[in-house]
């Protein structure tokens, strides 16, 4: 049900008019800890939309595909005076910590917000977006490695769900889809 229903999405999010709600719920509130100690929530404190994944900073994964590809987007869109975060909520709480996200996720944008919480804080915005994660195997030198969401969620400053990216297209493809759903700020 839920693949028709985001077939139904991403097919939507290809027209260039006004974008219709998602068939589905996702989405919702969540208070965790980014990589400078300070707490946040679904909201943007700057009102910028959000480009959102669920990963770790150390995955050579999926996550190395889109958590560049969002950083692509992100710039492609501030060149049309679009504001946008990039925000990644960890799947590997005992990996990305305060202490150890920030560096890797400064590497791949400056602006990238990365956030961590404890288990049960986590769950809570694993819940709100239906983000499933299971441990794989324990790599020696990277640690566990997570089967996990893939796509990339596109949230209004307020942090409602506005429509899921996969991150399999490249960052123009991205970049179109989210500027139909976002304006420029004057």
């Amino acid at each position: 049900m839920l693949r028709r229903a985001l077939a139904v999405s991403l097919l939507a999010a290809s027209s260039a008019a006004a974008e219709p709600p998602l068939p589905f719920d996702l989405g919702g509130a969540y208070a965790l800890t980014n990589q400078f100690g300070e707490t946040r929530t679904e909201a943007d404190p700057e009102g910028h939309a959000q480009l959102l994944f669920f990963g770790y900073a150390n995955c050579l994964n999926i996550c190395s595909a889109a958590l560049p590809l969002m950083a692509d987007v992100v710039d492609a869109l501030a060149e049309d005076g679009i504001a946008v975060t990039p925000v990644m909520i960890t799947v590997a709480p005992d990996q990305d910590t305060v202490e150890t996200m920030g560096a890797p996720l400064a590497e791949i944008h400056p602006d990238f917000i990365g956030l961590t919480g404890d288990r049960a804080t986590l769950q809570t915005a694993y819940d709100a977006f239906a983000i499933e994660v299971e441990p794989l195997f324990q790599d020696p030198e990277y640690g566990w490695v997570y089967a996990h969401g893939s796509f990339v969620h596109l949230l209004d400053g307020a942090g409602d769900m506005l429509t899921l990216l996969p991150p399999i297209l490249d960052a123009e493809r991205s970049a179109d889809i989210v500027r139909g759903y976002l304006a420029p700020r004057g």
